[in-house]
C-alpha cells in the first residue's frame, strides 16, 4: 500500500512537470518520457565499467583501425552539419547572444532549431562509442569516472533540454560544443590513420587552448543572464545546470593548464589516469591529454 501511494504521489508530479514541455518534441524518438534514454545510459555504464571489461579480459584486443577512421571522421561531418543549423535556426540568423528566449511557434525557423537539437541530443548517444571502443581496444586506464560521467550526463541533460527549452541562449554551449567536435575529430581521424599522418598534427598542441577557450566562452555567455535587467528565460534551472557544468570543465581545464605548460611538465601518470587520460581516440569529454598512447 505504501509503494502504490508513493508511485501515484510521483506519476502526479510528473504529469504536472510535463505539462510544461514542449508539444512540438512530444513524439519525437526517445522523448515520449526519460525511461528509455535512462535504460540506454544505465546499460551503457553497466557495459563500459563492468561486463565489457570482464568480456574483454581474457580476450585479445580489437584491431579498430578501419572503424576508428571511419567513426571520427563521421563525427567530424556530423558536427559540421549541426553547426551549421545552430547558425542558420537562430545563431546566425537573428539571436542576439544576449537575452535568447526559446521560440515554440511552429516557424520553419523555430522547428528547425528544435530538430538540431534533437539531433545534438542523439549524438550524445553516438559519442557513447568511444568509450565502447575504449574497452574493446583494453585501454581501461581511459575509462575514468569522468570520461564516464560525461558521456552519462550529457544525453541525460539534454534530455530535459529538447523536451522543454529547444533554442534560446541555452543551445549556445551546443553550438560551441559542435565546432570544437570537428577539430577535435579530426586531429583523432588524422591519428587513427598512422604514423605516416604525423606530420599533419602539428597543431596538436593547440587542442588543450581550443578547449580552454570554449569553456571560458560558455561559462562567460551563460553567466551574464545574471547580470541582465529583464530576462524572461523560461527555464532558468538550465542556466545554473549550464553554468554549473562550465564552471567545472574551466577549473579542471585551467588545472591541466597550470601543470603542463606554465609550470613546463606534465601530470603525473597517475593523475592523468584519474581525470583525462585521453589518447588516439576521444572527445572533448573531460579529457585534456592528446598524446597517442601505442
Amino acid at each position: 500500500m505504501e509503494f502504490d501511494r508513493i508511485k501515484s504521489s510521483a506519476a502526479l508530479i510528473y504529469e504536472e512537470f510535463i505539462q510544461n514541455a514542449d508539444s512540438r518534441t512530444e513524439n519525437w524518438p526517445l522523448m515520449s518520457s526519460p525511461v528509455p534514454q535512462t535504460i540506454v545510459i544505465v546499460a551503457y555504464i553497466y557495459f563500459v565499467t563492468c561486463l565489457g571489461p570482464r568480456i574483454m579480459e581474457n580476450r585479445k584486443a580489437f584491431d579498430l583501425k578501419g572503424i576508428l577512421i571511419v567513426y571520427n571522421f563521421g563525427i567530424v561531418a556530423l558536427s559540421v552539419y549541426m553547426s551549421y543549423e545552430f547558425v542558420m535556426s537562430g545563431w546566425g540568423t537573428g539571436y542576439n547572444f544576449r537575452c535568447d528566449l526559446v521560440d515554440y511557434s511552429n516557424s520553419p525557423q523555430a522547428v528547425r532549431m528544435a530538430a538540431t537539437c534533437w539531433l545534438y541530443y542523439f549524438s550524445k548517444f553516438i559519442e557513447m562509442l568511444d568509450t565502447i571502443f575504449f574497452v574493446l581496444r583494453k585501454k581501461n586506464s581511459q575509462v575514468t569516472f569522468l570520461h564516464v560521467y560525461h558521456h552519462s550526463i550529457m544525453p541525460f541533460t539534454w534530455w530535459f533540454g529538447v523536451r522543454f527549452a529547444a533554442g534560446g541562449l541555452g543551445t549556445f554551449h551546443a553550438l560551441l560544443n559542435c565546432i570544437v567536435h570537428v577539430i577535435m575529430y579530426s586531429y583523432y581521424g588524422l591519428t587513427a590513420l598512422g604514423p605516416s599522418y604525423q606530420k599533419f598534427l602539428w597543431w596538436k598542441k593547440y587542442l588543450t587552448t581550443i578547449q580552454l577557450i570554449q569553456f571560458v566562452m560558455v561559462t562567460s555567455h551563460i553567466s551574464q543572464y545574471f547580470f541582465l535587467k529583464d530576462c524572461p528565460y523560461q527555464f532558468p534551472v538550465f542556466i545554473y545546470i549550464i553554468g554549473t557544468y562550465g564552471l567545472i570543465f574551466l577549473f579542471l581545464f585551467l588545472n591541466f593548464w597550470y601543470h603542463a605548460y606554465t609550470k613546463g611538465k606534465r601530470l603525473p601518470k597517475v593523475l592523468q589516469n584519474q581525470t583525462w587520460a585521453h589518447h588516439s581516440n576521444g572527445v572533448m569529454n573531460g579529457n585534456a591529454n592528446h598524446d597517442k598512447e601505442e
